[in-house]
C-alpha cells in the first residue's frame, strides 16, 4: 500500500468471497463489494436474491467436502484475496433447554464453517503474502444475553479465533478482524418475530435493549465489514469492531 490516503470504497481488482451471501448482512456486503468494483463469489444455501454479477454457489459451509468443492470452483476465477465469513445461525435456548443437536448445529455453522473457510483459503493467501479476512461475530460474543447459550458461546469462539489468526499470520501479510453487530433488522430477527406470541411486544423488547432505541440495519453492518476489508484499515488486525447501538456499553 502506498502512502496516499486509502479510499474505503475502492475494491477494484479484488476478488472476494462472501458466505451467507443470500440475505441480510451477507447480501449487503455482496452488493457493496460489487458496487465498489470487486469480483465476488457468493455462497449460501440459497443464492436466489444475489445479483447475477456475482458467481453464485450453493454450499453448507459446516461440511468440509462442500467447502472444498465450492472453493475449487471459485478458484477457477483466480485466487481469492478477501474472505467474509458471514454465514451464521441463531438459537434461542438457555444452556438447560438447548439440546446437543442444536448446540452442535450452531457451532457447526458459526464456528466450524468459519474455521473451514479459513483453513482452506489461508494457504493460498500465504503464497501471495496478502489476504484479508472479516468474520461476522456478534455483540452476543462479548456479553451474555438471556436464552442465547449456543449463540453467545459460538460467537465468542469466532472472536477468539479471529484474534488467533490475526496474531499467527500478521507478519505474512494477512489481516483478520471481526465485526460485532447488535440486534439487526435481518431475516433471522424477522423469523423470531414471526414465532413470537406477541410480535409487537417482542420487537419492542429487542429495540429497547439497545440504547439508541432502534435495531441496526444490514447495510450499516456491511459498511463496517467493508471498512475492515478495505485498504483504509491496512493497520487494523485482530480487532472486534462493535456496531451495536450501544448495547455493550451498558
Amino acid at each position: 500500500m502506498n502512502s496516499t490516503l486509502a479510499v474505503v470504497g475502492d475494491f477494484a481488482g479484488r476478488r472476494a468471497l462472501v458466505t451467507g451471501a443470500g440475505s441480510g448482512i451477507g447480501l449487503e456486503i455482496t452488493k457493496g463489494l460489487l458496487a465498489r468494483g470487486a469480483d465476488v463469489i457468493a455462497i449460501d444455501l440459497s443464492t436466489d436474491n444475489v445479483p447475477a454479477e456475482a458467481l453464485r454457489l450453493k454450499a453448507d459451509i459446516s461440511d468440509e467436502a462442500q467447502v472444498k468443492g465450492v472453493l475449487a470452483e471459485a478458484a477457477e476465477r483466480g485466487p481469492i484475496d478477501t474472505l467474509f465469513n458471514n454465514a451464521g445461525i441463531g438459537s434461542t435456548k438457555s444452556v438447560i433447554d438447548c439440546d446437543q443437536d442444536e448446540w452442535d448445529r450452531v457451532f457447526g455453522v458459526n464456528v466450524r464453517g468459519t474455521f473451514l473457510m479459513c483453513k482452506h483459503l489461508i494457504p493460498s493467501m500465504l503464497e501471495r503474502k496478502y489476504g484479508v479476512i472479516v468474520n461476522t461475530a456478534s455483540a452476543a460474543g462479548l456479553i451474555g444475553l438471556p436464552d442465547r447459550a449456543a449463540y453467545c458461546a459460538s460467537k465468542g469462539a469466532v472472536i477468539a479465533l479471529t484474534k488467533q489468526i490475526a496474531v499467527q499470520w500478521a507478519a505474512h501479510g494477512i489481516r483478520c478482524n471481526s465485526v460485532c453487530p447488535g440486534t439487526v433488522d435481518s431475516p433471522w430477527v424477522g423469523r423470531l418475530l414471526d414465532e413470537a406470541e406477541d410480535p409487537v411486544a417482542r420487537r419492542e423488547q429487542l429495540v429497547g435493549r439497545q440504547p439508541m432505541g432502534r435495531l441496526g440495519t444490514p447495510t450499516e453492518i456491511a459498511a463496517a465489514a467493508l471498512y475492515l476489508a478495505s485498504d483504509a484499515a491496512a493497520f487494523v488486525t485482530g480487532t472486534d469492531l462493535i456496531v451495536d447501538g450501544g448495547i455493550t456499553a451498558g
